[in-house]
């Protein structure tokens, strides 16, 4: 049931926490729904629901099929699906994105946001990365790409009608992307990013007359930034704008929570906040982005907590588990012993790009997760994973269960100790790093095994920064999953949940 605001009462923001980047929203009749970018990973495209902006739920994967998706093995992490655009139009959801490494630009349609999504529409003719969709009173679809450019598109064939042409690219920033087009009042706005996605990140929007421009730039740009400032949510931009059923604005955008001493590093990666908007004198205003924001004026839906505990009981896995670049049936299935998940290894590693390995986004600072793994066939274990070369896990098999970290080039083995014949449970708790000097990292990663009496032995410690972004680079963050080594291993249950600051 939909409960009430009441005066002074607040909402958590980011309203979808972890690697949820590139938020792309638009709404019909009372509902929400919102897509990100999901980089290397299968399948792709999240996609939510909302009925208030700040509750959501993952009803699907846009893109679930390997016809819809291809990664391909030699493609490096943070390749792969860029900025989506998610737009309804004329009955129809119109979902643009760019799948850097295959094929460019592509465009997928649904009656049904939860789907089945279309096969892909190519886009040969429009370049670039970050794809817009809007259409005029007319009738004629624009699509507009980082940089910026403007081209004529028919988004039923993928055909576009003369070359792309460059329109307002902002205000001198580095990196002009993200671009959304709308026609708001009497004005079409061309909201972007600039800055580039790091610090210096930032919201622009620009005015025109129509929708080619020319564009005016809004005398307060940028709109959005938390640039040069101690804020604890940074690296705000790649914005999208909604209206909500009473006629007032709200935006959606990523940012990151920055941990740690200098220079502060991200681990989460750049996750989806929530903003409200105001308009003055025909400009968008951006109202103040906190981790505590103020609930809107309307009926809020509070959704069922997620279950802490997945038994694999389903012969589908659930939309929140995502693998590396594909996800073969016969290397991972629910369906060879019942109850359990099966990973096939067929000689691939974490430090490659086609490891066997599900995974779900880390969403919270502080966590923990545990398995029961049955490694009677082979090896495998429970990993915390950035890209190739930085992740780090605790693996059993043979009678033992090992700690490893990969740091860059370095691969080691931190810690070991004999178990039992048969299943064992791994574990990883996530929490702050305690106070210390100015370089101290945000958090620690403890590894270790569940005894008998449910009690935790931690084996190893390990620093968090080293699986961060400011480290490793890149645009994804955490995921936290199971992966076969060698052989064939089995999963009983994976347990994940947020826990409390010490």
């Amino acid at each position: 049931m939909p409960t009430q605001p009441t005066a002074g009462s607040t909402v958590t923001n980011p309203v979808i926490p972890g690697f949820h980047p590139d938020p792309s929203v638009c709404r019909v009749g009372d509902d929400y729904y919102l897509v990100c970018s999901s980089f290397e990973y299968f399948p792709g495209i999240p996609v939510f629901h909302s009925r208030d902006l700040v509750n959501w739920t993952q009803i699907g994967n846009a893109l679930d099929r390997p016809s819809q998706l291809r990664l391909p093995r030699d493609m490096p992490s943070s390749a792969g699906i860029y900025a989506p655009t998610l737009r309804h139009h004329d009955g129809r959801f119109w979902l643009i994105v760019t799948n850097v490494g295959d094929h460019g630009n592509v465009l997928f349609t649904a009656t049904d946001p939860a789907g089945p999504w279309s096969e892909p529409v190519r886009l040969p003719g429009v370049p670039g990365i970050d794809p817009d969709l809007a259409w005029d009173e007319d009738g004629t679809c624009w699509c507009t790409v980082a940089g910026i450019s403007q081209v004529r598109l028919d988004p039923y064939t993928g055909k576009t009608d003369g070359e792309p042409e460059r329109t307002w690219s902002g205000t001198g920033g580095q990196a002009p992307e993200a671009p959304h087009l709308y026609r708001i009042g009497d004005y079409w706005y061309l909201l972007i990013a600039e800055g580039g996605t790091e610090r210096g990140h930032c919201v622009s929007v620009a005015r025109s007359r129509t929708p080619t421009g020319p564009f005016e730039s809004c005398p307060a740009n940028p709109i959005l930034t938390h640039r040069s400032t101690g804020h604890p949510v940074q690296n705000t931009g790649h914005a999208d704008l909604v209206q909500a059923p009473d006629g007032s604005w709200r935006m959606v955008l990523l940012g990151v929570r920055p941990g740690g001493g200098t220079p502060g590093w991200h681990v989460l990666g750049r996750e989806t906040f929530l903003a409200p908007v105001e308009w003055v004198d025909d400009w968008p205003v951006v109202g103040e982005l906190t981790l505590d924001l103020p609930a809107p004026a309307w009926p809020l839906h509070p959704t069922p907590a997620e279950p802490v505990r997945d038994d694999f009981d389903q012969a589908e896995l659930h939309p929140r588990w995502i693998s590396l670049r594909e996800r073969p049936a016969h290397l991972c299935t629910t369906e060879e012993r019942s109850g359990w998940l099966t990973l096939h290894a067929a000689g691939r590693s974490l430090d490659e790009n086609d490891a066997v390995f599900v995974g779900r986004r880390q969403q919270h600072l502080v966590c923990r997760a545990r398995t029961l793994i049955d490694p009677a066939q082979g090896r495998g274990g429970l990993a915390v994973r950035l890209d190739e070369q930085h992740h780090y896990e605790i693996e059993a098999g043979d009678g033992e269960v090992k700690v490893f970290a990969r740091i860059g080039p370095l691969r080691t083995e931190v810690a070991s100790r004999p178990v039992a014949a048969g299943p064992v449970v791994l574990g990883v708790g996530i929490a702050p790093q305690p106070p210390g000097e100015a370089r101290t990292g945000p958090d620690v990663l403890s590894f270790g095994v569940e005894e008998p009496d449910g009690t935790f032995t931690a084996l190893g410690a390990l620093e968090g920064r080293y699986l961060s972004t400011e480290v490793a680079g890149g645009f994804t963050g955490r995921v936290i999953g199971m992966y076969a080594a060698t052989g064939t291993v089995h999963f009983d249950w994976f347990d994940y949940r947020a826990e409390t600051t010490p």
